[in-house]
């Protein structure tokens, strides 16, 4: 039992080295805890399995790093450990100048008060990390990404695809984008050796190379502000409201596109046809009807009958 204590101690420490540097090697916290590379892997490791997403980089330049958009999840520490992790590194902060160790307190002290109101507040934007936002630590993504297109700094983010591809990105963020209620960044990718748009809910992690980048000079129009309908596949559709759901619609395609009528509400617009309309339209759970075309109409029908037969 004592080796599992002194084992948990060492992953601690590890965290905790890990959240006050950008990137440390296995060598070095082999050293500095004085056990194998081979132990230091293990641990890191166990240390992903309980969701800590550390990055590890092989190679001359490689490393271990958490992503800058990683919090300790709420309720991570009770209350006691909280007070007990706290007092562990104070009374070493007075025996011991550890820079380290001061950068950890201060994240996780941080962390601790953050955790009363998760906002974000920039200029005269306020992010709102709650409920309404599109996922658990939306605000600290929307943080990363604006701190490198205001200072120029290159990204390494792991994206998730609609059809759930994990990828790993080097991007430079140049500007952030909100359309349709969604916030975008438009990025040069180093992998594709192109600009993208990225949508922000889909960067699953996002972390700082500690590489600047040059500004390409874009103008307004040379953004593709419109890519959400840049699409082969989008289609001109009818859809009819019911009083319901009217407000639900208007936020999600604005007030302009819905029109009233004498038998009810109506939108017509062009969207893309994708699994993704089907399953919104499918969301309003009878209160949006399709009218025209037939194909869409069919596979929301197709979609219905599949949810009763499950």
């Amino acid at each position: 039992m004592h080796g599992e204590n002194m084992k948990y101690q060492v992953m601690i420490k590890i965290l905790m080295l890990l959240l006050a540097r950008k990137k440390v090697t296995a060598v070095e916290i082999a050293e500095k805890y004085e056990i194998s590379v081979r132990s230091v892997y293990r641990y890191v490791e166990e240390l992903c399995v309980a969701g800590i997403p550390i990055d590890v980089a092989r190679g001359r330049y490689g490393g271990l790093s958490i992503a800058d958009t990683f919090k300790l999840p709420v309720g991570y520490f009770t209350k006691e450990e909280y007070n007990s992790t706290v007092n562990a590194l104070n009374a070493m902060l007075s025996q011991v100048n550890d820079q380290h160790a001061y950068l950890a307190l201060e994240k996780l002290q941080r962390q601790i008060k953050n955790e009363r109101r998760d906002l974000s507040v920039s200029g005269n934007i306020i992010i709102d990390g709650g409920a309404w936002c599109e996922g658990k630590r939306f605000s600290d993504k929307m943080s990363v990404c604006e701190k490198a297109v205001n200072e120029s700094l290159q990204l390494c983010i792991d994206y998730i695809s609609r059809s759930g591809e994990h990828s790993k990105r080097y991007i430079d963020p140049h500007v952030l984008i909100f359309k349709g209620n969604v916030w975008y960044v438009y990025a040069f990718c180093h992998n594709k050796q192109d600009f993208r748009t990225f949508k922000i809910g889909r960067i699953k992690d996002a972390r700082f190379t500690g590489v600047g980048f040059v500004k390409k000079k874009l103008m307004r129009e040379d953004i593709p502000l419109s890519f959400a309908k840049d699409t082969a596949n989008s289609i001109d559709i009818v859809l009819e409201i019911s009083r319901s759901a009217l407000p639900d619609v208007e936020e999600w395609l604005g007030v302009d596109e819905v029109e009233p009528r004498r038998n009810g509400f109506y939108a017509e617009i062009n969207l893309p046809l994708d699994n993704g309309l089907v399953n919104k339209i499918l969301s309003f759970g009878g209160g949006v009807k399709v009218v025209s075309p037939e194909s869409l109409k069919a596979q929301v029908k197709e979609a219905a009958l599949k949810i009763l037969q499950d």
